[in-house]
């Protein structure tokens, strides 16, 4: 999937409702004269949209010009019911897939979970080699997993690992430039010869992605959310400052030889084809 060069990427939610699918379908329609290298679609935790993934990335896959990515959780499936996934995507021509351990699913008893029998992400990327012949693609922190307590170094060693067994990886979003490359610095001096994909979500809402950063570990510069919070009032300034910092971090992340940028898009266009207009950036498939 990556064999082409630096990709340019946008990542989707399930949505929950009919309508929700059809803004969803409207929002690829939209995004879909930029030809995008792929396009994912994210799995909810445990579980919860395991047919709704899978029809929208095989809605994607037939109906759309646009390269689908399945995501996919070990957490709180069997191995059998993992490779019954793995091939229905196989069977689909599907060709993709972001490997994950994934997250308990919320408002639920851990008692009433089913344990995992494949307890790392790595030993999804392991079945999906052996279902077929997949991509796949694995996720990184910048700043370090949630559950790492602060161990930078072993974090990073555990990420080395994990690359080393896939084909690429895809970074959970940032906000500083800055926190990317020195993963990937630390990448460099492990061995580690995968591509990184930063991930990136420009700010059109700061209370939804404060609660997006806090989940997954990403600080939110106290700067930018100053000045967000100067114009709260005002959604359109929001958007446009959201949008701004956003750019300026993917020239800076480009000019330093990212190999592409993975947007997330929340289901929604206009902030992602404003960054892209900012950045000059041409149809790239």
């Amino acid at each position: 999937m990556l064999a082409r060069g630096r990709t340019f990427s946008f990542e989707f939610f399930p949505p929950k409702t009919d309508e929700g699918e059809r803004n969803l379908r409207a929002t690829l329609d939209e995004l879909e004269p930029l030809r995008p290298s792929f396009v994912s679609v994210t799995y909810g935790a445990g579980g919860s949209t395991r047919d709704r993934t899978h029809r929208i990335v095989v809605d994607i896959l037939e109906r759309t010009s646009m390269t689908p990515m399945a995501h996919l959780t070990t957490v709180a499936h069997t191995r059998a019911e993992l490779s019954d996934i793995l091939r229905s995507y196989h069977d689909a021509n599907v060709e993709n897939v972001l490997a994950l351990r994934g997250d308990q699913p919320r408002n639920v008893d851990p008692d009433d979970v089913a344990p995992s029998e494949l307890r790392h992400a790595v030993d999804l990327v392991r079945l999906a080699r052996d279902v077929g012949d997949f991509s796949v693609g694995v996720a990184a922190h910048p700043e370090g997993h949630p559950e790492s307590d602060g161990d930078l170094e072993s974090d990073r060693r555990h990420l080395a690992a994990k690359l080393q067994e896939a084909d690429f990886g895809i970074t959970q979003f940032f906000f500083r430039a800055d926190d990317y490359l020195g993963m990937i610095d630390d990448l460099d001096r492990l061995g580690v010869d995968r591509p990184v994909i930063p991930g990136i979500m420009p700010v059109t809402n700061v209370g939804q992605v404060q609660r997006f950063a806090e989940l997954s570990g990403a600080e939110f510069p106290a700067d930018l959310a100053a000045r967000l919070h100067a114009v709260a009032d005002d959604p359109e300034e929001v958007r446009r400052i959201g949008v701004e910092v956003a750019t300026e971090v993917c020239d800076e992340l480009l000019a330093a030889g990212a190999p592409g940028l993975h947007f997330y898009t929340l289901n929604r266009s206009t902030a992602t084809r404003e960054i892209y207009a900012n950045l000059g950036l041409p149809a790239v498939s």
